[in-house]
């Protein structure tokens, strides 16, 4: 069964809660609906907001109507719905779709680790369950990302790796997003990866991309890479310069 995540460089219900376009993209990927009267399960999953209240009740409005939907706060394990009746595994594995909310990527990944999450979210992937998140959602799928779960941007290289090289949300929402990114792929502290605007997302299976898409026609994506896609230049050697190589968008407008 092939794996599908979108990644969401900002936009959906937390950014844009008057524009559903992104969300409704997400739930056109769920082709196997389990929850009652066709609707898709999903889960949303907001550890790196510190499982966030507010934002768990932004998520239910958002898809009400529209999904059955379920959190897993982490923070709160014993609040999580049918638990301990049946465990972690067994509840993300009966979702349709796990949603990841945005906030501090290293704190998401040590406590995902903890628990286990992550090798039940890869399991998940290969089970036909989709992922996606935004900002830090977008994060933690791959080898690498750039965050601010330190304060200042800063490269992390220990993500899931479910996604070949490294990611930057926000391209064009923080103003020192790019030029962050561009220089940590530049002098290769994080490997080539994508750079996703603000209300644009990418959709991988099984590890490649694709396609893009956007809740806006002004909403852009980039493969960031080493000039003359020289990602074998020896070390020692004059850093190569970096690119951006637009990706083709879709507006689902």
């Amino acid at each position: 069964m092939s794996t599908t995540i979108m990644a969401l460089g900002g936009g959906g219900f937390s950014m844009e809660p008057d524009n559903p376009l992104l969300d409704d993209h997400l739930l056109s990927l769920a082709t196997r609906r389990r929850g009652a009267g066709g609707l898709p399960r999903v889960c949303f999953v907001g550890t790196a907001s510190g499982d966030s209240v507010d934002y768990q009740d932004r998520f239910r409005e958002a898809f009400a109507g529209r999904a059955e939907t379920s959190t897993l706060p982490l923070f709160r394990y014993d609040e999580i719905p049918g638990l301990p009746e049946q465990d972690l595994r067994s509840f993300v594995l009966s979702q349709d779709v796990v949603y990841v909310g945005g906030g501090s990527t290293a704190n998401l990944l040590a406590l995902w680790r903890l628990h286990g999450l992550d090798a039940i979210l890869r399991e998940a992937a290969e089970d036909g369950v989709v992922l996606a998140g935004i900002s830090a959602g977008m994060n933690c799928w791959f080898e690498g990302s750039v965050t601010d779960s330190y304060g200042p941007l800063a490269p992390l290289a220990d993500g899931l790796g479910l996604l070949r090289g490294s990611a930057c949300p926000h391209y064009d929402g923080e103003s020192e997003r790019r030029p962050t990114y561009l220089d940590l792929v530049g002098t290769r502290r994080l490997p080539s990866g994508y750079a996703a605007d603000d209300g644009c997302a990418l959709v991988f299976r099984d590890g490649e991309l694709v396609e893009a898409v956007s809740s806006r026609p002004d909403a852009r994506a980039y493969r960031v890479h080493l000039s003359g896609d020289a990602l074998d230049v020896e070390d020692g050697m004059e850093a190569p310069d970096v690119a951006e190589s637009p990706v083709d968008v879709r507006f689902l407008g």
